[in-house]
């Protein structure tokens, strides 16, 4: 073992992800931390693909299901809880592996971002909640892009509550959240880390995996988790997930269940884009095409192996 030893499993929904890292952590004698903002939330492990008991194979996994759904839960609560966990997994003596599809959660690990300490501003925060709900989002995409255009760029109009956190955090502190990223990369990653990516030459084969595991998740009971949620008119958080908020429509008699089904898969394809758009910007991914790989398993083993023996070279 390597000290201080993190392997990233990254990609889009739908590429992978979970069965990889299973094997290379039965392979690399490894504990699994997860990088999905939705797989946190209790009760909602169809939606959000939260690994199963048969799928995890005995591999234990953090981050999984452990928060309220009513609960806030930003990307440094969860860069403090991951390394915390990513340190009790190396006091055991053992490897760890972060795997999962939220770009911002993994690429805040792989860069060490340390997010500044700045306070919330109860006020503030109301003003600019009330202008969202009364002029829209992509009005204020519109004010974040006229000082943070980087931002802007990277948040989806969807995304209300961190449109509004950034303006906010302008106001606070007179930097742009892309300005606080830059003079937070100063310090190097504590882990020795290989990250590893799981894509398709091919997107149709991906859309099609996409698709597949939507009618799987539909077999499996989305449509009853998505009904209880929508049935405590949250309006937020994770009411807001995909595979619960486009299904909405359905239990509002707006449209038939195959249009929301159809809605469901298209949005899960876009996010699908959207990951894809976030990782392309990240340094230093090995990518794996699992369309053109017969042994993907055999395929990052190598990658890891490599990256073991660079590690001990340059210790010795």
């Amino acid at each position: 073992m390597i000290d201080n030893f993190v392997i990233y499993i990254l990609g889009p929904t739908a590429s992978g992800k979970t069965s990889l890292a299973v094997e290379l952590a039965l392979k690399f004698n490894a504990e699994v931390v997860s990088a999905d903002s939705m797989q946190v939330y209790k009760g909602m492990s169809i939606a959000s693909a939260a690994p199963k008991d048969n799928e995890t194979k005995g591999v234990p996994h953090h981050l999984v299901e452990f928060l309220e759904f009513t609960d806030e839960f930003t990307a440094a609560d969860y860069v403090n809880l991951a390394r915390e966990k990513i340190n009790e997994i190396h006091q055991r003596g053992k490897n760890c592996i972060v795997a999962g599809g939220t770009g911002l959660y993994l690429t805040s690990l792989i860069d060490n971002i340390c997010f500044s300490e700045h306070e919330d501003n109860s006020s503030i925060r109301a003003e600019l909640e009330k202008m969202m709900e009364e002029k829209g989002p992509e009005y204020m995409l519109n004010i974040l892009r006229s000082f943070d255009p980087d931002s802007a760029e990277k948040l989806h109009p969807n995304n209300k509550r961190r449109i509004i956190r950034a303006i906010e955090v302008y106001r606070l502190t007179g930097k742009t959240a892309t300005e606080l990223n830059i003079l937070s990369k100063s310090n190097k990653s504590p882990y020795n880390q290989v990250v590893i990516g799981i894509n398709y030459k091919s997107r149709e084969n991906l859309y099609e995996r996409i698709n597949k595991r939507v009618d799987l998740m539909l077999r499996s009971g989305l449509l009853e988790e998505a009904k209880s949620f929508f049935n405590l008119k949250l309006g937020s958080g994770a009411a807001q997930a995909i595979g619960h908020k486009e299904l909405a429509p359905f239990f509002e008699g707006e449209i038939s269940l195959e249009e929301a089904i159809e809605n469901l898969k298209r949005a899960t394809r876009r996010y699908a884009k959207r990951q894809m758009t976030w990782f392309n910007k990240q340094e230093n991914i090995n990518w794996i095409y699992a369309d053109e790989t017969d042994d993907i398993v055999e395929a990052a083993s190598k990658i890891i192996e490599t990256e073991i023996k660079k590690c001990e070279e340059a210790n010795s």
